[in-house]
């Protein structure tokens, strides 16, 4: 994974699970190669990261594990709710846990989606694409 953006090509994964991370990682390349995923295993590492990104080269999407070490995909959320330059960004919270209540409250906070983890290798497929859908080309 390279750390070089395109502003409209850029995906960013929070996820401290290497196995997610790659199974993701292959099924959006599969759908479109020119998607680049930068994973970043902590939450607070994640909105550092985030930070020393230019305007114009922000991600096209956000995608927050649930439970990530320091801060939640939740907590994320909210501190990035409170910049403005983060607002126009989808942000999906994914998650091994099928909770109505976190699902409720990730979606309170306004992502685009909260997605169960997959089982299963082909899902990941529909799922990545599923995820894409709600970025604005």
């Amino acid at each position: 994974m390279q750390f070089l953006g395109h502003s409209k090509r850029l995906i960013l994964l929070a996820e401290d699970d290497i196995d997610d991370q790659e199974l993701l990682e292959n099924a959006f390349g599969e759908i479109d190669p020119s998607w680049q995923l930068v994973c970043i295993p902590n939450g607070r590492k994640f909105i550092k990261y985030l930070d020393t990104i230019q305007d114009v080269d922000l991600p096209a999407l956000l995608i927050l594990d649930y439970n990530i070490p320091e801060l939640t995909g939740v907590e994320i959320v909210k501190e990035l709710n409170d910049h403005a330059r983060y607002l126009a960004i989808p942000k999906i919270i994914w998650s091994t846990s099928s909770s109505p209540v976190f699902k409720a409250m990730s979606i309170e906070l306004g992502v685009a989606d909260y997605i169960t983890k997959p089982s299963d290798l082909a899902s990941f497929l529909t799922i990545a694409r599923h995820m894409l859908s709600f970025v604005k080309e």
